[in-house]
């Protein structure tokens, strides 16, 4: 992990490295148990079936997770310090889905002298179908 960006190798339209996840049952059972989350929805498949979602389907935190990691390989303590984003959910995550979470760098600002990064950023299905779509803002310090 990086400790702090090197503000002159970032530029605008850059592309931000790629995280790649396949998803299990067992990841949504494991995110569960940590979050306290066990809505069947997302944990009882015979339930889940019967919805009209057809089938357990990710937490929508477990997959913006990989937009913080994502986020975190690129701009690596000042991220963790206070990165934000903001995001909509598009799309339900399944178990078997590989989800691909990649952005680039939209636009460098100036505040008082410290430099803001603004990011946008995807995260897909392996169809191609956007999950979450967002935005993120990380201070270079």
């Amino acid at each position: 992990m990086k400790e702090k960006p090197n503000l002159a190798d970032i530029h605008q339209g850059d592309s931000l490295p790629s995280v790649t996840k396949h998803i299990t049952q067992q990841n949504i059972n494991l995110y569960a148990e940590a979050s306290g989350d066990f809505n069947p929805i997302h944990v009882d498949e015979a339930f889940a079936a019967k919805t009209p979602l057809e089938g357990t389907i990710a937490h929508g935190m477990l997959i913006l997770a990989y937009a913080s990691e994502m986020m975190t390989q690129a701009f690596g303590q000042s991220w963790l310090k206070g990165g934000k984003l903001s995001i909509r959910f598009k799309a339900a995550a399944r178990p078997q889905d590989t989800i691909t979470t990649s952005g680039q760098i939209d636009t460098i600002e100036y505040k008082e002298d410290i430099p803001y990064v603004n990011c946008s950023f995807e995260c897909r299905n392996q169809n191609g179908d956007v999950v979450i779509s967002g935005g993120s803002v990380v201070r270079l310090q």
